[in-house]
């Protein structure tokens, strides 16, 4: 099975190609657009594996949340790759991408949600399985606090942000993990091979904040302009 898999919820953008088990992945740090590099990787990384666009089975995204111009992004080259292939397309979760790119069992995973809020939830990890313990939510980051008992890893860039709001709750902490691509692959991987992919016209971002803008009354009542 070969699948292509698309990261851009946030600064941190990437491409993987899933081959029969093999990753391999292009990424780099583009905190603005990103737009004219997700095509050219994809078609580096297909050509340097032998393959054509049609040795394609499924493509998968990181759905969200993050970013919404860059989960949009995502979104839309997934779902154009779909159809013009012909392809079943799977959305997958950013946090939990996150989770399994950490490496650790029992993962806090935290992304900055701007607006003075974070996109946060609980994962346990086994074997490549991400079970879900907390459901994605996006909160200000002071009402943010640990899953119960010990041993979590507190895993992106929203512990960068919030670091002395999160630190007390977090004593094991790792600002410097992404979601990447190929841990959306790694996800996507056994989900098609159950056929669970789905029609192009189905994919959608998981945006969890509905709301793009705070007024400048609600961002001071939260706690500042950031």
């Amino acid at each position: 099975m070969n699948l292509i898999a698309l990261e851009s919820s946030t600064r941190r953008l990437s491409v993987a190609l899933w081959r029969e088990g093999v990753i391999s992945e292009r990424a780099a740090d583009i905190p603005n657009g990103g737009s004219a590099q997700l095509l050219p990787w994809m078609l580096e990384l297909l050509d340097e594996a032998g393959l054509a666009l049609g040795d394609l089975d499924g493509i998968a995204f990181g759905a969200g949340p993050g970013g919404f111009t860059g989960l949009r992004l995502a979104c839309g080259v997934a779902q154009g790759l779909a159809v013009g292939l012909d392809r079943p397309l799977l959305a997958v979760s950013t946090l939990e991408a996150l989770a399994l790119a950490s490496g650790g069992k029992k993962v806090f995973a935290c992304l900055d949600a701007r607006m003075n809020e974070v996109y946060c939830a609980a994962y346990i990890v086994h074997d490549g399985v991400v079970e879900t313990l907390a459901k994605p939510l996006c909160v200000p980051p002071a009402t943010v606090f640990a899953p119960r008992g010990t041993g979590w890893l507190g895993c992106g860039d929203g512990f960068a942000a919030y670091r002395e709001l999160l630190a007390p709750a977090f004593p094991n902490v790792r600002e410097d993990i992404w979601p990447t691509a190929a841990a959306v692959a790694r996800l996507a991987a056994p989900l098609f091979a159950r056929g669970g992919g789905v029609d192009a016209a189905q994919g959608a971002p998981l945006y969890v904040r509905d709301k793009v803008a705070l007024t400048t009354a609600e961002r001071l009542a939260r706690g500042g302009l950031k």
